[in-house]
């Protein structure tokens, strides 16, 4: 009955025709309607099938979806050789794309031709050889392609923070300069002598220095110091006291030294100056993150644009402490609401041969992670020491912790327990591959109600490292 159609085939194309005739009256037919399947991925293989009419897809599982390898459109094409001549589970799955029939012929036939045909058997390994190469590409390029999709997915994630900062950042500061401008003309009212016009340049100078850093203070001598200085203000006549008081403390600002610009000023003018060293403070704070925010911007489009070179990137000596301390800067206002941060660094802690740019981005994802599971109200402890020949970083927070079942998946590509909107993953994943990648470090979690910490261990030198 179709010894004529599967004489035209490679495989079967010498058999004696005896043979043919008796293998023909052993095969079945099998029926399939479009979008059926004929096997699926990771079943036992115990049939060869040949296409005799019809369209077959094959479908091959890379995750949570399916990668067309494949379709097998041409009368005589053979399909599920692989799994039977290994003996192992199938490779892929085959569904039918329209309407479609195939001539299926048992394992023992198959071996039976193998063994009495030296033809069949070189066709047979033609066969296998040409679809395990196109299996191959096409997997290959697949994988670059969803390699892609995860750099996509993480460039926008970690563009998300320093865009968010220059904006908002840029929106706070045409209110800050109006309030500016206007502390300004107050000023400029007052009737200052040289040395007073002089210490205000001093104090112009020392405000915008400060502003470059932040102020190591812990939350309860912050707190105290807050309610001294406002005090002080109010019974010195200046409006505002309590919107005041946390920038003087930010200045560093002590009662003593309140007391020194009371003497340098007089009861009249002091309440100008006050309010002009904060708006002048909140002027150069926020230029300051924008500038944080663009350059971080600047350094991740850098990144992207140079994907295919980046083991060519510049090794610098990097300033851990300073990496951190630019990321809280970038992060200051969605921190300053009600999460505090304390600073527990080494005060002898090398630089090391790394990746600035990109160091930043672990520490802001793990900074950021951290403020989002306390929702916005706790502390955050930053630890920093030598060991050996590491550089040990540990970020702790006092949130409500990181769920035993899920800890083992906080570093895969776009895990994350945040809700549909709130960001494509936690970001993890991009920093184990900064972290242990790139600088053969480690990253590490360890987490219960109430503590969670992310401990990175970086070589000083990791070009040293075999």
């Amino acid at each position: 009955m179709y010894e004529d159609f599967l004489q035209k085939i490679p495989l079967f194309s010498d058999l004696p025709w005896e043979d043919l005739t008796r293998l023909c009256r052993m095969v079945k037919e099998v029926h399939l309607e479009a979008g059926e399947l004929l096997f699926a991925e990771g079943t036992a293989g115990d049939q060869v099938y040949v296409v005799h009419e019809g369209a077959l897809e094959v479908l091959k599982r890379a995750g949570d979806r399916d990668i067309l390898l494949g379709v097998h459109d041409q009368p005589g094409a053979v399909i599920g050789e692989i799994a039977l001549l290994d003996k192992a589970p199938r490779m892929a799955s085959i569904r039918a794309r329209d309407k479609s029939m195939l001539l299926a012929i048992r394992n023992e036939q198959i071996d039976h031709l193998l063994n009495t045909s030296p033809s069949a058997a070189r066709a047979m390994f033609h066969t296998v050889l040409s679809r395990q190469r196109n299996t191959e590409a096409m997997l290959r390029q697949s994988e670059k392609m969803a390699q892609l999709g995860t750099l996509t997915a993480g460039v926008a994630h970690e563009l998300n923070n320093p865009a968010a900062a220059v904006t908002r950042g840029a929106d706070q500061l045409r209110q800050a300069l109006l309030h500016y401008e206007e502390t300004r003309v107050a000023l400029e009212k007052l009737a200052f002598d040289e040395t007073q016009q002089a210490r205000l340049e001093e104090l112009a100078g020392q405000t915008r220095e400060q502003a470059r850093h932040l102020l190591d203070l812990d939350a309860l001598a912050r707190s105290d110091r807050e309610y001294e200085l406002e005090s002080w203000l109010e019974d010195h006549g200046v409006a505002e006291a309590w919107e005041l008081a946390p920038t003087l403390v930010e200045l560093n600002f002590d009662l003593p030294r309140l007391a020194q610009l009371a003497d340098d000023f007089s009861a009249g003018q002091l309440p100008a100056v006050v309010a002009w060293l904060g708006a002048e403070y909140t002027v150069y704070t926020l230029l300051g993150e924008i500038g944080q925010g663009a350059t971080r911007i600047s350094e991740i489009v850098k990144a992207l644009k140079s994907y295919s070179y980046l083991d060519q990137a510049p090794v610098q000596l990097v300033d851990i402490h300073e990496g951190l301390d630019n990321t809280l800067i970038i992060l200051r206002s969605k921190l300053k609401t009600g999460v505090t941060v304390r600073r527990d660094y080494a005060p002898d802690l090398p630089k090391i041969n790394g990746y600035g740019s990109e160091l930043n981005q672990v520490w802001t994802n793990i900074i950021d992670n951290a403020a989002d599971a306390m929702n916005g109200q706790g502390e955050i402890i930053i630890r920093t020491c030598r060991k050996g020949e590491e550089v040990l970083v540990e970020i702790e927070d006092n949130g409500p912790g990181i769920p035993q079942d899920i800890q083992p998946k906080v570093f895969d590509p776009f895990f994350t327990t945040k809700p549909p909107g709130k960001g494509t993953g936690l970001g993890l994943n991009i920093s184990y591959n900064i972290v242990v990648q790139k600088h053969r470090g480690d990253i590490s979690v360890f987490s219960k109600p109430g503590q969670t910490v992310f401990q990175v261990r970086l070589p000083i030198n990791f070009e040293a490292r075999s």
